[in-house]
């Protein structure tokens, strides 16, 4: 299935029904009085967070989503059928913002979630509603309320614990199958990774996270060189980046300290803060490199020393061969660690325009407030 991780939609909800001016008329009633009917509400448009849906590619083809309006009231006190709800199923993760002007309306971060996009019109009051001790004849109604409208831009930012960035061929997509379920392309040219690919590692027993494996990204991407940086908004849930360098480049001209340097810098340039999370540093391939794990003097510890000392890195440094699986157990187990002691509470919602109900059978949807007319 091709990964759609953005699409624009049009959402309307339906107008409601009229109201309806009717007197009961009926064989030995001759003053039967006011039966109007009210109109019903229109449906109303509504996202759902599921989690057994991947990607937004069904909103890259169905961009037009209109709820149906309610119908008019009629007499003999009949009132109006509701228009239908419209209900839009979202991944997991997906945020929802408002087209025209760029406002963050909605964040499905839990399955189940619920968000009113557009809001269905009320129906309109009829006639008996109007009834009073000095108007037994009422011929007044009220129309319909409209329905909303609004033009929506959808991301899709994956749920991930642990991110990993790289050059291209730095071995992301061969550490994130040697450690996960994820069985990614693997090939020995760059870019074989085109879209995001998740995976779950099994550290033990209940003790398990989520990593998540983007395209590489090269020096110029913040431009728009390779791939660019579309897919760096994936990494912005993450709690933990894995910085993977290839100490062994099948290219001789290819500098990995330069290329290094390189990765963190479009990585600020495209979001300062997801430049301060927590990243380490993992240089991989060092089985193509001879000698032993901590043997000095060997071609495999002089590399290691002169990429550390040339880069001058503080942080965490792990030394693995994702192709063998060398010092893979021993980072997961360290991440793990890690994502244990930093045990957050889940992410809220951002509650600017949207209430959170984790539980739509239990409580009411939140909706989207209707937006401010310019002054």
């Amino acid at each position: 299935m091709k990964f759609v991780d953005e699409a624009r939609i049009e959402v309307s909800a339906g107008n409601g029904g009229n109201g309806a001016v009717s007197f009961r008329r009926e064989k030995y009633i001759p003053k039967g009085g006011p039966d109007g009917g009210d109109g019903g509400r229109g449906g109303s448009v509504r996202a759902v967070a599921d989690l057994n849906i991947n990607t937004l590619i069904d909103y890259r083809y169905a961009r037009q989503h209109r709820a149906r309006s309610g119908e008019r009231g009629r007499g003999a006190d009949q009132y109006g059928k509701a228009g239908e709800d419209i209900v839009l199923r979202m991944p997991v993760g997906t945020q929802i913002f408002d087209e025209d002007t760029g406002a963050l309306l909605a964040d499905l971060i839990a399955h189940g979630q619920t968000v009113v996009l557009a809001q269905g019109g009320q129906g309109g009051l009829g006639n008996l509603h109007f009834k009073s001790s000095t108007n037994r004849a009422p011929r007044q109604s009220t129309p319909g309320g409209e329905g909303e409208a609004r033009r929506l831009r959808l991301e899709l930012k994956v749920l991930a614990d642990v991110g990993l960035l790289g050059m291209p061929n730095a071995g992301k997509s061969t550490f994130i199958a040697q450690v996960s379920n994820a069985r990614p392309k693997i090939a020995d040219y760059p870019f074989t990774t085109l879209h995001p690919n998740l995976g779950v590692v099994r550290v033990a027993d209940e003790k398990s996270f989520v990593i998540a494996d983007v395209p590489g990204l090269i020096e110029g991407a913040a431009e728009g060189a390779g791939l660019g940086l579309q897919f760096l908004r994936h990494l912005q849930r993450t709690r933990v980046l894995l910085h993977l360098v290839d100490l062994s480049p099948f290219d001789d001209t290819r500098d990995a300290v330069a290329d290094a340097r390189a990765i963190v810098k479009e990585l600020r340039k495209y979001d300062p803060a997801l430049y301060e999370k927590p990243r380490w540093l993992v240089l991989n391939k060092l089985d193509t490199l001879e000698g032993a794990p901590g043997q000095k003097g060997s071609p495999r510890h002089q590399a290691v020393a002169a990429f550390k000392r040339r880069y001058r890195w503080n942080g965490p440094t792990f030394e693995i061969s994702a192709l063998t699986g060398e010092g893979c157990r021993e980072l997961c187990q360290a991440i793990w660690a890690h994502l244990d002691r930093h045990r957050e509470q889940p992410a809220e919602v951002l509650e600017r325009d949207v209430r959170f109900e984790p539980d739509a059978r239990v409580a009411p949807p939140a909706r989207i407030a209707p937006p401010v007319p310019d002054a």
